[in-house]
């Protein structure tokens, strides 16, 4: 268990380091222009990289975001004024291309955050931020990168790496939002949920 820890914590630490600056700008850029314009955001994702979108779109909610989940009963109409922002390792999950494609189809922004940037996800894309990870469907071809990166298969299944990277780095997103909007823990604690199990 202590090997595979430490390997998923060097790997996200190597990855960090493969993200291109320019692209997270971009991505905070748009966050910030959808804030002071009021639009809304709508986080698409599947699986386990849909909860990991589930907690971004908490935190975006904290900063006061209008904010929504694809999936959830309560997804506002989304036009052409709104920010989608789409998960997907491997950009081929079939749900998050048509939802994107949908989004796409009203004029929606549409950020696209995955490991594959030639995928039908990231052709989408008006902004695109490459997140390096091992996805599910990992094939030969990426075999030289996941061996540059040092991924170990066995150690961590399937899309694990993409969405333990994903987390990580959308947190640093969070932190650089507080930042930029000059936004308190505090302020975040006024908006945390006071009724809770």
């Amino acid at each position: 268990m202590r090997v595979a820890v430490s390997e998923i914590i060097d790997f996200i630490e190597r990855a960090m380091d493969l993200i291109n600056d320019d692209h997270v700008d971009t991505l905070i850029n748009e966050l910030i222009n959808a804030h002071k314009k009021g639009s809304k955001i709508l986080i698409i994702g599947a699986g386990r990289t849909g909860l990991v979108g589930k907690a971004f779109a908490q935190r975006l909610l904290h900063l006061g975001y209008n904010v929504a989940v694809l999936g959830e009963t309560i997804v506002p109409r989304i036009d052409s004024n709104d920010l989608v922002v789409s998960l997907s390792g491997s950009g081929r999950t079939r749900l998050v291309v048509t939802a994107t494609e949908a989004a796409k189809a009203v004029g929606a922004r549409v950020v696209v955050i995955t490991s594959i940037p030639d995928s039908p996800l990231a052709k989408l894309a008006d902004a695109l931020v490459i997140v390096p990870g091992r996805t599910k469907i990992a094939s030969e071809e990426d075999y030289f990168a996941r061996q540059i990166l040092g991924i170990h298969e066995p150690l961590a299944p399937l899309g694990t790496l993409f969405e333990d990277t994903l987390m990580v780095f959308l947190d640093g997103v969070i932190a650089e939002l507080m930042e930029r909007l000059g936004k308190t823990e505090e302020d975040l604690e006024k908006a945390h949920a006071n009724i809770e199990i």
